[in-house]
């Protein structure tokens, strides 16, 4: 039988249907633009041709010309189950930072300079002034990287997602001349890891984090002493960003920067291990800083055991930076003076060296068949 036979023996006339009675708002993804690009076109250097609205952003790569052999750097990523939280609260122009930290910082570690970054939002129902909030602090984040915002997307899916929901995620890309390049082919023994502190909990773990407020009854409004202002205000703190620091750090010690490492999913050990090179070991001195109060609380809160607790969360440490011993209080002093609050968090050994210290060694994490990083001594509170 064909469809207009079935649609004849129909008895109910069917209802107009367009684009909005299906559930997408065009007018209100026009408005959305509307109100987001004043931001992102503040995000834009003099290497972008095209403004908000194209098809497609258009950056000049013509400084690429005077490199070796220039390498391009790319990432993607979101910022995880932390939009559950800004949606619980409602504050939504925090968690662009979130998103830049976690894409951008990423390149940095290769010694590469951001060149641009797009995102994509997916929602149940465009709020305008929501989806303006969220852009808005992606595009004043990429203005502090100097990482042009040249393109996007938002994306209306009602029936797919709840109206108040969404979730974010971006793309960047970078540059790097090959004879700069960082990365496990420089560490050697000798090295001094840097530790940088982080802003807070950044954007990982929060499924675990969520999940011990739930079992523990607390609502994000609750005033809790050790941090000063409420749950949320807390763990909702932007995740800080590292890329000016790192590119200042690698051109004030000219070849004493080894390796850099973005300290995320999997915490310090298994992070700082994927730039060390087989057959050494990162010894990281777990007393050599104060572990924030938000750890602290999470760790007492939901009686999680260090080890669960430092393999999924950075614990105040958001970057390292492996550097030559000689450059080491130099590169102190150039994080210091960019109000970088930095310290000599360990070094880097030969795997057999006799007398290593008791600690937990990890090795062979996420895929990669490289170093180790050995995590000693007892945290401090």
């Amino acid at each position: 039988m064909g469809v207009e036979s079935a649609l004849d023996k129909e008895t109910k006339e069917p209802e107009m249907v367009d684009y909005a009675t299906a559930g997408v708002d065009i007018e209100a993804g026009d408005r959305t633009v509307e109100l987001m690009k004043a931001a992102v076109n503040a995000s834009h250097n003099n290497t972008v041709l095209a403004g908000a609205g194209g098809f497609a952003g258009l950056i000049d790569a013509s400084a690429l010309v005077g490199m070796k052999r220039p390498l391009l750097a790319s990432s993607t990523d979101g910022v995880g189950t932390k939009v559950a939280i800004a949606q619980a609260m409602d504050i939504h122009d925090t968690i662009g930072q979130d998103l830049v930290g976690m894409v951008v910082d990423d390149l940095v570690v290769m010694g590469a300079k951001p060149l641009l970054m797009t995102d994509y939002i997916a929602t149940g129902k465009v709020v305008p002034e929501k989806i303006a909030d969220i852009v808005r602090g992606v595009a004043q984040a990429c203005a502090m990287v100097d990482c042009p915002l040249i393109g996007g997307e938002t994306a209306e899916h009602p029936g797919l997602m709840a109206e108040d929901e969404y979730d974010i995620a971006g793309a960047a890309t970078g540059v790097v001349d090959e004879p700069n390049l960082l990365g496990a082919h420089r560490v050697q023994a000798g090295d001094v890891l840097i530790g940088m502190a982080a802003s807070g909990l950044h954007s990982n773990g929060y499924s675990l984090v969520r999940r011990i407020i739930a079992d523990a009854g607390w609502e994000w409004d609750r005033h809790v002493d050790e941090f000063g202002r409420t749950l949320g205000e807390e763990v909702l703190e932007p995740t800080r960003l590292y890329t000016r620091d790192c590119l200042a750090l690698i051109d004030a010690l000219p070849g004493q920067v080894h390796a850099l490492s973005h300290i995320t999913g999997g915490g310090l050990g298994a992070n700082i291990s994927r730039v060390i090179p087989q057959g050494l070991t990162a010894i990281v001195e777990r007393d050599s800083w104060t572990i924030p109060p938000v750890f602290d609380v999470m760790r007492r809160l939901g009686a999680v055991p260090w080890a669960a607790l430092e393999e999924t969360l950075n614990l105040g440490v958001g970057m390292v930076a492996v550097v030559s011993a000689e450059g080491a209080a130099q590169a102190v002093s150039v994080l210091a003076a960019a109000g970088m609050s930095a310290w000599v968090l360990g070094r880097v050994v030969a795997s057999d060296e006799a007398g290593l210290p008791e600690g937990r060694l990890v090795q062979g994490a996420k895929g990669v068949d490289g170093g180790a990083a050995l995590l000693v001594h007892k945290y401090q509170l």
